[in-house]
């Protein structure tokens, strides 16, 4: 509450002191808010979790900005057609699991492997999880549908890549191995020119098994490059 702000203001919200924080939502009084100090606080869902502080320098936006990042924005999100021009301008590659909205087992365990093997490349790549059913056409470019999930794929905004085998995600080091092939040009070097010699099996023509991923199918959810934004460097103006 600000303190020259009109005294029937203060009196219908019954704000007698400096300083006031009332909270509303929807139009409606939220519970009463004590000021109680320089604190950052995540409440976690449910009841029995305990609050976490942040520990860190107030004085450090970095900080703050990436321990807020970490309590509040899921490592592992859903991608819709609401939010998926969003994500695309982030500009990072996609790492997918595409599953039925009722198995939560799939996205269970694609959720854990992900935080076991892939913490690190937080930031280096968007992991995501999406209704097979509502994304039938990236499906259908990949060669597959809703009846083969859950299915893992990389969309680069180039190409899509296949993960062979979603069981072979429980394999330790076979979905970091997949992302990392991403990263050093390996998937694409092989969608051009076929398997590496140290992959190709013996006494088989390189040239019969190499892949044919599709093109990428997500970067048509990307923003117009005539919408105005801050994350482009050009001159907008």
């Amino acid at each position: 509450m600000l303190p020259a702000a009109p005294a029937e203001i203060a009196q219908r919200y019954r704000i007698s002191k400096y300083p006031t924080l009332k909270l509303f939502r929807n139009g409606t009084v939220s519970k009463p808010e004590r000021y109680s100090g320089d604190s950052i606080i995540y409440k976690p869902p449910g009841h029995s979790a305990p609050d976490m502080v942040y520990l860190g320098s107030m004085t450090n936006f970095d900080g703050i900005y990436n321990w807020i990042q970490d309590k509040c924005v899921p490592l592992v999100r859903e991608i819709t057609f609401e939010n998926g021009e969003e994500l695309t301008e982030e500009g990072l590659p996609f790492l997918i699991l595409f599953h039925m909205k009722e198995d939560t087992e799939s996205l269970e365990i694609f959720q854990n492997e992900v935080a076991r093997q892939l913490i690190s490349e937080k930031g280096a790549i968007n992991f995501l999880h999406a209704d097979c059913d509502k994304f039938r056409h990236p499906l259908l470019h990949i060669q597959k549908t809703p009846a083969d999930c859950p299915v893992i794929a990389i969309d680069s905004f180039r190409h899509m890549y296949v993960f062979e085998n979603f069981k072979d995600i429980l394999i330790p080091g076979r979905l970091k191995q997949f992302v990392f092939d991403l990263h050093s040009g390996k998937l694409h070097r092989e969608f051009h020119h076929g398997p590496d010699p140290t992959d190709t099996a013996q006494g088989q023509d390189a040239q019969d098994v190499a892949s044919s991923p599709p093109e990428s199918s997500f970067q048509k959810l990307a923003p117009s490059e005539y919408r105005y934004t801050l994350l482009r460097d050009r001159d907008e103006l």
